[in-house]
């Protein structure tokens, strides 16, 4: 449906009626106001509830595309999302100890609203491909499918990733660690993490809650922080790295495929600054070309001044001496001592009389040279 560049007000809302009253449907997803906007949300929640009482929604949403299939999923949204957060999000929020998630969406943190997002997502996905029987009560079916659904597109998205599907301790990885109580939790707390799109800010693993999870589990709350938990992260990861295919393809590859983690704060050097960045490319590039530049000025200036009569030792030392005696900044942007010096004992080779007369030897040869410089 085409839009025109005129007032809306030419968009009535008989004409709207009319269109939604085809066979095909039509839903206008622009923005409108007032009552017409209230009377295309429930048109699209009506025909919603029309489809699946007929056992046709499933059908319909399939072969559906543009405005139609917006409006379907726009309506499948607004019933999914209630029944979602109220039958599966707070419950789990409560069972993770998040009393304010559980409290109502506005209240999500960012990764229990990503969960919640994707709960909802599969919820949809789902009631738009299996809704094909004739349903009387849509919200009571929505709310019965709710574990096949999520649990589903949890696994499919775990399988896109790499990572098991089902996160089980395999025996021998059990044996290893001595089916220590503690220990085979956390591993399997790490075979879920790598397959999970959540990540733990700059850091790889959650230890923190991790941290929370061992106190309560051992009992040990004093030794239950996140550095004892690292520690034993990197016990168990010694001991999957024992099979080395295996670990590549249920940890290192789906954790790969996570993003990478940020710095909460910038980054500080040995000195209290701001560490800069890494350099893409060769981190020695701009040194390079900064010495290039340098000796381009002084074979100009040695030519200069040869061509004006000076002897070659005097024109040569001078030049060198200028040239390379001044300010550096191929380096400016490195930690005081951090690196080589690139002109360390330019000048003072200067000193030294077979030195100076291969220096000289070479500039006469770069300068007398009648090739391309």
């Amino acid at each position: 449906m085409g839009f025109s560049n005129s007032s809306t007000a030419q968009l009535r809302a008989e004409r709207l009626r009319a269109a939604n009253a085809a066979p095909q449907g039509m839903y206008a997803r622009r923005p409108v106001i007032g009552e017409t906007r209230t009377r295309l949300v429930r048109t699209g929640a009506g025909r919603l509830r029309e489809l699946a009482g007929r056992g046709e929604l499933a059908a319909v949403a399939a072969r559906a595309q543009g405005a139609e299939r917006t409006a379907l999923t726009g309506a499948a949204y607004d019933l999914a999302w209630p029944i979602v957060f109220s039958r599966l999000t707070r419950r789990f929020e409560l069972q993770r100890g998040h009393a304010a998630c559980a409290a109502g969406v506005s209240n999500l943190a960012d990764d229990c609203l990503d969960r919640f997002h994707d709960d909802v997502e599969a919820v949809v996905e789902d009631l738009l491909a299996h809704a094909d029987r004739p349903i009387a009560n849509l919200d009571a079916w929505v709310a019965s499918r709710l574990n096949a659904a999520t649990v589903d597109a949890y696994r499919r998205q775990r399988g896109r990733r790499g990572a098991l599907q089902r996160p089980r301790l395999p025996g021998w990885l059990a044996d290893a660690l001595g089916h220590d109580g503690w220990l085979t939790t956390l591993a399997t707390n790490m075979l879920v993490w790598v397959g999970t799109t959540g990540t733990a800010g700059h850091e790889v693993w959650p230890l923190e809650s991790w941290a929370q999870e061992r106190g309560r589990r051992t009992g040990d709350w004093p030794g239950s922080d996140p550095a004892a938990v690292a520690r034993e992260v990197e016990h168990v990861l010694a001991v999957m790295r024992r099979r080395p295919a295996w670990y590549e393809s249920y940890v290192e590859r789906p954790l790969g495929a996570k993003q990478a983690p940020v710095a909460a704060a910038p980054a500080l050097d040995a000195y209290g600054e701001p560490a800069a960045p890494l350099p893409l490319g060769d981190p020695d590039a701009h040194v390079e070309a900064e010495l290039q530049r340098l000796a381009a000025d002084a074979v100009r200036a040695i030519d200069q001044r040869l061509g004006g009569g000076e002897p070659p030792e005097q024109a040569v030392a001078e030049v060198i001496r200028t040239v390379f005696g001044g300010v550096f900044t191929g380096t400016l942007d490195r930690a005081p001592h951090g690196a080589a010096d690139p002109l360390g004992g330019v000048t003072g080779a200067l000193a030294n009389r077979s030195t100076l007369n291969r220096i000289i030897e070479t500039a006469v040869d770069i300068v007398t040279d009648p090739g391309p410089r």
